[in-house]
């Protein structure tokens, strides 16, 4: 996500802008990826700059670190940094060969913990509609599901990195879906990458 001098980067998509087809469409990912990923990065720099002892750290150490930080970029970090986070792996959690389910430990921890794999897709969607205006909705490595406002994650809560998260802020689906989020959620789960999922879990 950086390089040796700290400045973080945009990284590419995996995959093209048109690439998850009618669930996410082209326009959205332009917007979403170029846009409002870019702005966190830009952000994100700014705020490191005005603070050169968090100069070369990774972004996890900046995140792990927000009690800590100099308090004229803390909220920029905690904003910035975290959208750079939760977004550098948003991209990589879809996939134009995505959807399906998990197999494996993960799978079998799943259904352990909520009873049967679509058990678990109605409480995580259920979740997802709960989160009042914007914010994020994970699944952590116990099978458990959890919710942040805004750009917060678990990292910043003092918990293990998610393996899995959709974002549910309106930028994320109001050009395809308006104000349905309900189907927004719906059409995601058609371009999961479970085989991303998986490789954290099994990592």
């Amino acid at each position: 996500m950086s390089n040796n001098e700290n400045v973080f980067t945009l990284p590419n998509l995996p995959y093209g802008y048109d690439d998850l087809g009618n669930h996410i469409s082209g326009d959205i990912m332009r917007l979403h990826h170029d846009k409002h990923h870019r702005a966190y990065v830009d952000k994100l720099n700014e705020a490191i700059a005005k603070a050169p002892q968090l100069q070369g750290l990774p972004i996890l150490s900046i995140l792990r670190g927000l009690e800590t930080a100099p308090g004229e970029v803390a909220a920029s970090l905690r904003n910035n940094g975290g959208g750079h986070y939760n977004h550098s792996l948003f991209w990589q959690w879809m996939s134009p060969t995505g959807g399906g389910k998990p197999s494996g430990e993960l799978l079998g921890e799943i259904e352990r913990v909520h009873g049967s794999f679509e058990q678990f897709i109605e409480v995580f969607s259920q979740k997802a509609m709960s989160v009042f205006g914007s914010g994020w909705v994970w699944l952590q490595p116990d099978t458990t599901i959890v919710t942040t406002a805004n750009q917060d994650n678990p990292v910043m809560q003092g918990g293990d990195e998610p393996l899995l998260g959709l974002d549910v802020w309106e930028h994320a689906y109001y050009l395809d879906y308006q104000n349905r989020r309900v189907d927004y959620i719906k059409a995601w789960w058609d371009v999961v990458n479970w085989e991303f999922v998986e490789a954290r879990y099994n990592g």
